[in-house]
């Protein structure tokens, strides 16, 4: 049974982060319409957070560690604060949510400069693939969305190599097991884009629209509890150019909701710079491939 349970966990996994993760773009412009950005970010995880945390509790799996609690703040802060809190104030700043997605692509990049630092090699293509993937950076900052506002431009950036740096650090610390770890790192990246609310002087001026408690809704269940957690279990089982590949998937899901749902345009300079990043990205992700059939095929072999 476990055996054919498997695969089907895997696609499950892999349909969250590449559909869900990609519409979360366009639902997190619809919500900071209505909502201070890191005031609904801390929320949206606050909330995701505790309900995971209870359930888990509930079910009788053991709190966290003190250990595990520094460790999985310390994560939370990484990718949900300083990632997700970036791409969402970005775009309350006026980026575009598939330009943001585009950015966001640049994760693998960012996390095959990373992984130097514990030690992971890298190839020539992998090195091509980094060349190649600023080339395209360079190019998305040449449009009008980024040069309109160039704080949301560095926000985006600095977003995708938080993240990167949190995702794979994250797989040398002594997280909580399971679906434990995301329910501690939602609440503690949650509460620090709280604190972070509060220092900054975000103000709600007026109750939430209709459609602004709709797009928490949605970030709460499908962007935070179902699609979070599936991207951590893709982290713990398959190799990081696997569990980062959401980056091809994401930008054209994003640029395509975004303007068929909420007008936005996306110029030439735009579209030559997603071509240019998910070809890196593709670069980046072909030895990485290639290592993972040639350990099959000698696990096959044996």
């Amino acid at each position: 049974m476990p055996a054919r349970r498997f695969p089907l966990i895997l696609l499950g996994a892999f349909f969250a982060l590449y559909l869900i993760w990609g519409s979360t773009y366009l639902v997190i412009r619809i919500g900071v319409e209505s909502w201070p950005p890191m005031l609904m970010a801390g929320v949206r995880f606050v909330i995701a957070g505790s309900l995971m945390f209870a359930w888990l509790r509930w079910r009788g799996v053991p709190a966290p560690t003190w250990r595990e609690w520094k460790a999985a703040s310390v994560i939370g802060v990484l990718l949900l604060s300083c990632g997700n809190g970036g791409v969402t104030v970005a775009e309350h700043l006026g980026v575009a949510s598939g330009v943001a997605a585009l950015a966001v692509a640049t994760v693998p990049l960012f996390a095959l400069l990373f992984g130097l630092i514990w030690g992971q090699r890298t190839s020539s293509l992998e090195w091509a693939g980094i060349v190649l993937g600023l080339a395209g950076i360079g190019l998305l900052n040449l449009g009008s969305n980024l040069q309109g506002s160039p704080l949301g431009a560095g926000l985006i950036l600095f977003a995708a190599a938080a993240w990167a740096f949190g995702s794979m650090w994250s797989k040398h610390l002594p997280l909580p097991a399971g679906p434990m770890a995301s329910a501690a790192e939602m609440l503690a990246g949650g509460v620090a884009l709280l604190i972070a609310s509060a220092l900054s002087g975000e103000r709600m001026t007026e109750l939430p629209t209709a459609a602004g408690w709709g797009a928490l809704a949605y970030l709460v269940v499908f962007g935070s509890i179902i699609a979070f957690s599936a991207y951590l279990y893709l982290l713990k089982n398959v190799r990081p150019a696997a569990a980062t590949s959401y980056a091809y998937v994401n930008p054209v899901v994003a640029v395509v909701l975004g303007i068929l749902f909420a007008g936005e345009r996306i110029g030439m300079e735009e579209w030559l710079a997603m071509t240019v990043i998910v070809s890196a990205v593709v670069l980046i992700g072909v030895p990485q491939w290639r290592q993972q059939k040639q350990l099959k095929e000698a696990e096959a072999s044996t």
